[in-house]
């Protein structure tokens, strides 16, 4: 990314969101997203209080929330995977009526565990709250995984 295209408009680029907009263009086989710019991909994240309120939560999860909601734990894996050195994997449940988990794991130590709820209206107030959600899973992942390193290798 570039100083021109960064997602908070001061210059600086955060590299859990950086991290977030690689998963999404790497998961991105047709080159949808190649001309777009990083705010651009990253705005379906953002879901305000307002708009939360206004998607309903009857029949099946949208393709799109699923994809944004396995993009965003992709994307925590590789940050705890590119701080640790520890192969991170990760395995989302979610039923149709929106409740699920996700759990982002390395051998058998689970790094980071969400509980789902109401996934229809997955997203964040603000790319701040996206990045501060995202930072907050990543740190404790790598706390995690240098805790017991033995167990994460196995």
């Amino acid at each position: 990314m570039s100083q021109n295209n960064s997602v908070n408009g001061n210059g600086t680029v955060s590299p859990f969101l950086k991290t977030l907009v690689q998963q999404i263009r790497a998961s991105d086989s047709y080159g949808f997203y190649r001309n777009w710019s990083d705010e651009l991909i990253l705005k379906p994240f953002v879901v305000t209080k307002q708009n939360k309120k206004q998607i309903s939560v009857e029949g099946e999860i949208d393709p799109a929330t699923i994809a944004r909601i396995n993009a965003f734990f992709r994307a925590v894996a590789a940050s705890i995977e590119q701080e640790t050195g520890m192969i991170s994997n990760v395995v989302i449940q979610l039923g149709h009526e929106g409740f699920g988990w996700a759990l982002v794991f390395s051998g058998r130590l689970l790094l980071a565990i969400k509980t789902l709820r109401d996934a229809h209206r997955f997203g964040f107030e603000s790319l701040e709250k996206l990045n501060e959600e995202g930072q907050n899973f990543v740190q404790k992942g790598i706390d995690l995984a240098q805790c017991f390193p033995q167990v994460g290798n196995l």
